[in-house]
């Protein structure tokens, strides 16, 4: 019979010595209606084709009894079942896809960020980097907290504890779409700033591309969906006078000994706010400071000098049990740059700067002075230039004398523009006007 709606007869077509049957249509082949008692004497009805695929007999369920008519099972079944005809296995398609809504965004994320904890314990990779990628996948990590819990309860802002991607948490990794990333990545750009949704655009296609490594997606919905503009690099360097004011502005503490530590060794801001006592030649009397190739950002370790200025600070950081970070009050180190910079903008009223302005500056003035570029590359341990290529591959000189004198130079030359004497140390070029 033709199965409709008003055709089926429950008392005879389901009598009360049988629990389950099926009834098939004798126009469509393949599709049926199961009819099955339940608790309570309830007859469960439900839409379902039957059919062979790979040599295997299939039965899947189409729709409820209860919810779709007849003529509506009818018309999904035909769907269905043309799928078989040109070869495919819905009952199969269903189970995969039942599968694939089991890898949520979420879940990737959490399986991306494994592996690249696993490679940052084989030191392939810094930590710090996937901390951020769990910061922006995520949301902040909980033990990256746990520094700030003696601070109060109030001290750590709410701000981006949460990823931006939290809203799109629950979605199938597959289901999520261009539009969807890119509609966060407009909201991180307005509310937390171009240099946070340029992060997060890095992450989340750093998370899909290794996902369709791992065959969970095939395609990348990062590529071509909204990209913030890239901030144009930095040129602000400071004058000698701004340089000056900064060293006498600061005060003596944590703060003011690291930004002077920067001025006089051309540093990362992170460098040296997790400067260790075991990173020096001898903590007691030190000579030089190693910076370890895991707190650097190439992965190479560097060495520099500790002239006079520098032991001169380093002597006044009193060494506490427990920490061997010369500056701040956990293991991190010091961490509270945008606390001390605020102060001391509010105190100098420079405009405009940043502490990696720093870096730049001790740069420009060493080449100011004199100091030839590659030697000014190497105490900024960049590798680029002379390290390039086949020179990088035989010159392997750490020029140690040059570093020193350069070094020196410019201490002498900070000594002066802050206390205004004379230059003990004649620079190989005259010095900026």
């Amino acid at each position: 019979m033709k199965l409709t709606t008003v055709s089926i007869d429950l008392k005879k077509h389901l009598p009360a010595d049988k629990s389950d049957t099926i009834l098939f249509d004798e126009e469509l082949t393949g599709f049926g209606l199961r009819l099955r008692r339940g608790s309570g004497d309830k007859v469960i009805r439900n839409w379902i084709i039957a059919y062979r695929a790979h040599g295997r007999q299939r039965r899947m369920i189409v729709g409820s009894g209860d919810v779709l008519t007849a003529a509506e099972a009818r018309k999904e079944a035909k769907k269905l079942l043309a799928k078989v005809e040109l070869g495919g296995d819905p009952q199969a398609d269903k189970a995969d896809r039942r599968e694939k809504d089991d890898l949520s965004l979420k879940w990737v994320a959490k399986q991306f960020i494994e592996h690249k904890d696993s490679e940052a314990a084989k030191r392939k990779i810094k930590q710090r980097s996937v901390d951020l990628l769990h910061h922006y996948l995520l949301g902040r990590r909980p033990d990256s907290e746990g520094n700030n819990k003696k601070r109060g309860k109030n001290w750590r802002s709410k701000r981006n504890v949460n990823s931006w991607l939290k809203p799109l948490h629950g979605v199938a990794i597959d289901k999520v779409t261009r539009k969807e990333i890119a509609a966060r990545l407009v909201a991180a750009d307005k509310h937390s700033g171009t240099p946070s949704a340029i992060a997060l655009r890095s992450a989340t296609s750093a998370m899909f591309s290794w996902a369709m490594q791992m065959g969970y997606v095939d395609a990348n919905p990062v590529i071509d969906a909204f990209q913030p503009e890239t901030p144009k690099s930095r040129d602000r360097v400071l004058s000698d006078a701004e340089l000056a004011a900064i060293w006498r502005g600061v005060e003596d503490h944590n703060y003011g000994k690291a930004v002077r530590m920067l001025i006089l060794t051309a540093a990362r801001r992170s460098e040296i706010g997790g400067i260790r006592w075991s990173e020096f030649d001898d903590p007691d009397n030190p000579r030089t400071w190693t910076l370890p190739k895991e707190r650097s950002k190439n992965a190479l370790a560097h060495t520099l000098p500790i002239l006079p200025m520098m032991r001169e600070i380093i002597d006044q950081v009193p060494k506490r049990e427990g920490l061997d970070v010369l500056f701040g009050f956990s293991k991190a180190g010091f961490t509270g740059w945008s606390v001390g910079k605020r102060a001391l903008d509010e105190k100098l009223g420079l405009l405009h700067w940043t502490h990696h302005d720093i870096r730049r500056s001790v740069a420009s003035g060493l080449g100011d002075l004199g100091v030839q570029p590659h030697i000014v590359e190497e105490i900024l341990n960049h590798r680029s230039g002379h390290r390039r290529g086949v020179a990088g591959v035989y010159n392997r000189s750490p020029y140690e004398k040059e570093v020193r004198a350069a070094l020196a130079l410019w201490a002498d030359h900070i000594e002066s523009i802050v206390t205004g004497s004379k230059r003990k140390v004649i620079p190989l070029t005259s010095g900026r006007s």
